[in-house]
């Protein structure tokens, strides 16, 4: 490992020329093959966009591997990677993707994005040609001009998570919707001690469309060690010394399916059933950040930059 013979910082400019030109490589490739998908829809080319794709996932691997000297995985319960999963996941960095992408035991990661990261080179436009869904949150004052725009982000998720019957796949998704900061966290006047408030209609809206095809949810925690509670930065310095992730393989259970758009009690017993799984998964993260012996992020106004 790099980081062992070298100063923090040669370190850090190497994981970080790593990691993006693995971005733009296979997001390059990926997009490529994904326009010849589009023209020709043959299930040879769907392999081969698949095969792309699990190498800028072993890209990740490499690259974390090159930057953190301790990453710990800790899964209870069997996965397989002929199954479909639905993996929810507190969100605190853009690391995270990088993170979860690079778990070999998972079936081909995809994950709910915002919309905004359509429009960014190689991540947008390699997002795009694996189908993965863009969402596109519509405030109250946009509604009341174009009530067109009700119930399209659902489409949207909808018409995505039907093209991935055809491989397996762990759908992604972060249900608070955006990366924690301490500055979100105050805003929100968050009850939790380490999250943000969650967002269950993303969740309720896969396990809607492929229900019956989830072989399991996997709940999951990320948790980082490093010189300062910038996690991006501290890995592109060189100074992050530690990556634990926890899942827990949970069974698709009949709470969890109905009609979140249409069933308003459904919706209400699905909001409930999510928060209970945040305060669960809060205590959790206060227990790993004890058992590994970490220091606690401090809540604070302090705004995070990367």
């Amino acid at each position: 490992m790099l980081k062992k013979w070298l100063p923090n910082w040669l370190n850090g400019l190497i994981v970080g020329c790593v990691l993006f030109s693995n971005v733009i490589i296979f997001g390059t490739l990926v997009l490529l093959f994904g326009l010849v998908k589009m023209l020709l829809p043959l299930g040879v080319i769907n392999t081969i966009l698949h095969r792309v794709y699990r190498g800028w996932c072993n890209g990740n691997r490499f690259g974390l591997w090159l930057g953190c000297p301790n990453i710990e995985v800790n899964i209870n319960g069997d996965l397989n990677l002929q199954s479909w999963y639905l993996l929810i996941c507190n969100h605190m960095s853009w690391l995270d993707i990088a993170v979860l992408s690079s778990l070999h035991k998972l079936p081909a990661p995809k994950f709910f994005l915002k919309d905004e990261l359509k429009y960014v080179p190689f991540i947008g436009s390699g997002a795009w040609a694996m189908g993965m869904p863009f969402m596109k949150r519509v405030s109250k004052a946009q509604l009341a001009k174009n009530p067109k725009l009700k119930g399209l982000d659902v489409e949207r998720t909808k018409h995505s998570c039907r093209n991935f019957r055809r491989n397996p796949t762990t759908i992604i998704n972060f249900v608070e919707g955006t990366r924690y900061t301490p500055a979100k966290h105050t805003s929100q006047q968050s009850p939790f001690k380490h999250l943000l408030k969650p967002k269950a209609g993303g969740i309720a809206f896969a396990l809607e469309v492929l229900g019956e095809q989830f072989d399991a949810m996997l709940n999951s925690s990320v948790v980082y060690s490093g010189k300062t509670s910038h996690v991006c930065r501290n890995i592109l310095t060189g100074e992050l010394n530690s990556i634990y992730v926890s899942i827990d393989v949970t069974p698709i259970n009949e709470q969890m399916l109905g009609s979140y758009q249409h069933d308003k009690a459904f919706r209400s017993d699905f909001q409930k059933y999510v928060n209970e799984l945040w305060v669960a998964k809060d205590r959790q993260l206060t227990g790993i950040y004890a058992q590994q012996d970490l220091p606690e992020p401090q809540v604070s106004k302090e705004i995070e930059t990367l």
